[in-house]
């Protein structure tokens, strides 16, 4: 007969092997899941940052976490902001979602489907408190399309794409007779926050996101999304918008629209050094996890009346070319084991779903029917990425498509009549020293230094910032890529700068590219995009843009039917029928 003591003993063993277990799992010595900061920028170009070579406009605390992290060099995102936000929330490729073409108008009556599960919800499975701060643009035309109904505990923050950055007002034109409509645009939760008015966007996000963090109850972890306005341009009368105090900072910038600009970067970046020093004087910034990123390339040369710069890359936000969707980010985090480097390994904005639940402490294979694949071991131990390809985008009513599989980017017809693919500045190298003090001594380095992390040496931080930095050299015999014209192939890992067009040295590839393409169309369901309703009008609403599809007679017949997904190819699928053709390693 087993004793009682034996039993107790047993049971004590089990449970002890259970926790060690867990722990493990956790990636964490102490067991809690780790806090989750997305930081989103808007229309941040792949130049606007330090670390990657610009002296310009110093961005001292994004620079030092970037260094202490992992830069994302091999990082990409959607072209436009809706597309990009719905692949960060849902795992999937826009083309799988229906959010593929153009952004969502304020009037326009629909959204990301309600029958998909997002982010925070997948982080409240697993007891996360989930907080949202800045812009949504995912539908707002019913309020169940809204952050509250998405997972969010709480939001503060703005529906649209776009606000002025002190009244929080968004223009846009409405009806057949194109009036305008205006409206203002900032909610606390589900009710307008009129005592937000004249404040800047910025600094209210920043505000925000520290009480959130100092009123946070530890018990249970922190998943905080600050997806800024800054740097998007507002409303055409006065589309760049920073504090007096922070333009004069650059004042030595003689273009004013890029002066202007530097001022609003000049405050993203303060936001970013504010929040590392807030999660450490909490008490929990060496128990969190911290992705920033932008949603699409930069706004170059006047394009959305903007001064963002992605040199030496190709093309502007809404192209595919790589200064369209080549992303600057980074992720830093002390479970990180090979922190302190540059990524080449290949990664999508869609991928950050289940390398975020997996490193949370959940199975990225419990989520299903998604094109994101789980980097956390990638990204944690420096090991291959299991991305091998990805989708740009495929928008057959702009005839616009490009695709990635290894080496090779296809594209296939361009947006504007081609006129954004061009290569745009400024490059920032040279008249500008970097300011390496500025680092070392910025927010978020004394954050770091007070948890045990302090920045290595300068010779080091140099060394990573050289790493990466694109140098680009056009060939003397370079073949250009006229997208009016032909189909354009690039070896994008030798030809970042998309100087040489392949297209006649490798027709078997681009065959090859071709028909992967198409097999990826195949799969693409139909767009959800809606004309806009008048009845959204801000003038009916007090002024105010709100859901309102809730209010008028009738309604509005949103369509939310999820399409049928027997018939998409997720990237997983896809990567395993093509994994032995040589044409993906030539």
């Amino acid at each position: 007969m087993i004793s009682e003591n034996f039993g107790v003993r047993l049971v004590m063993k089990v449970t002890t092997m259970f926790t060690f277990i867990s722990l493990l799992l956790l990636g964490l010595s102490h067991g809690k899941r780790p806090n989750i900061i997305i930081i989103v920028a808007d229309d941040l170009g792949w130049n606007d940052v330090g670390f990657h070579g610009s002296n310009q406009v110093p961005t001292p605390n994004i620079d030092a976490l970037a260094y202490s992290g992992i830069i994302l060099n091999n990082y990409y995102v959607d072209p436009i902001c809706t597309p990009s936000r719905s692949a960060l929330m849902t795992g999937r490729h826009p083309i799988h979602t229906g959010m593929f073409s153009h952004t969502i108008s304020a009037p326009s009556p629909y959204g990301l489907s309600t029958k998909l599960k997002l982010m925070p919800q997948y982080l409240k499975d697993l007891n996360y408190s989930t907080h949202m701060v800045g812009k949504w643009h995912l539908g707002f035309f019913k309020k169940t399309y809204t952050p509250l109904y998405r997972g969010f505990d709480t939001h503060t923050g703005y529906y649209n794409g776009m606000q002025d950055y002190y009244d929080h007002s968004i223009h846009v034109h409405i009806g057949a007779n194109q009036q305008d409509g205006w409206g203002y645009d900032f909610r606390r939760n589900m009710t307008v926050s009129w005592q937000d008015y004249g404040n800047y966007a910025t600094d209210i996000f920043t505000n925000e996101s520290i009480k959130i963090i100092n009123e946070h109850d530890t018990k249970d972890p922190l998943f905080l999304y600050l997806a800024h306005l800054a740097v998007h341009s507002g409303n055409t009368y006065a589309p760049l918008q920073a504090p007096a105090e922070a333009i004069k900072k650059h004042k030595y910038i003689k273009d004013k629209n890029r002066r202007t600009f530097a001022g609003m970067l000049y405050k993203l970046d303060e936001s970013v050094g504010r929040v590392v020093q807030a999660l450490q004087e909490k008490g929990i910034l060496e128990d969190s996890m911290i992705v920033f990123t932008t949603d699409n390339g930069g706004p170059a040369a006047g394009f959305n009346t903007n001064a963002a710069s992605n040199w030496p890359l190709k093309g502007v936000k809404d192209t595919l070319n790589e200064g369209g969707v080549r992303g600057s980010a980074f992720v830093w985090s002390p479970m990180l084991e090979s922190s302190g480097r540059v990524s080449t390994q290949m990664m999508n904005i869609q991928d950050w779903l289940p390398t975020l639940y997996t490193a949370a402490g959940g199975r990225s294979s419990d989520i299903e029917g998604i094109d994101g694949l789980d980097m956390w071991e990638s990204i944690s131990k420096n090991t291959e990425s299991p991305r091998n390809l990805m989708v740009h985008n495929i928008d057959e009513s702009r005839f616009s498509a490009a695709i990635r599989v290894g080496d090779w980017k296809f594209l296939k017809g361009t947006t504007y009549n081609g006129q954004w693919d061009k290569w745009y500045g400024p490059s920032g190298r040279t008249g500008y020293s970097y300011p390496m003090d500025m680092v070392r001594t910025s927010m978020a380095a004394k954050s770091l230094e007070k948890i045990g992390k302090p920045l290595p040496q300068s010779p080091e931080l140099t060394k990573r910032r050289g790493e990466a930095m694109l140098n680009c050299t056009k060939p003397a015999d370079a073949e250009p890529c006229n997208l009016l014209q032909e189909v354009c192939l690039f070896n994008i890992t030798a030809d970042p700068c998309e100087f040489n067009n392949l297209i006649f040295k490798y027709p078997d590839v681009i065959k090859f590219m071709d028909e992967t393409l198409t097999t990826f169309a195949s799969t693409a369901v139909p767009p959800r995009n809606k004309p806009v309703d008048p009845r959204a009008d801000p003038k009916y609403w007090g002024y105010t843009w709100t859901n309102w599809c809730d209010f008028v007679q009738g309604g509005c017949d949103d369509g939310d039917n999820l399409t049928d997904t027997k018939n998409i190819i997720w990237d997983h699928q896809m990567q395993d029928m093509l994994k032995d053709s040589k044409l993906m390693y030539l």
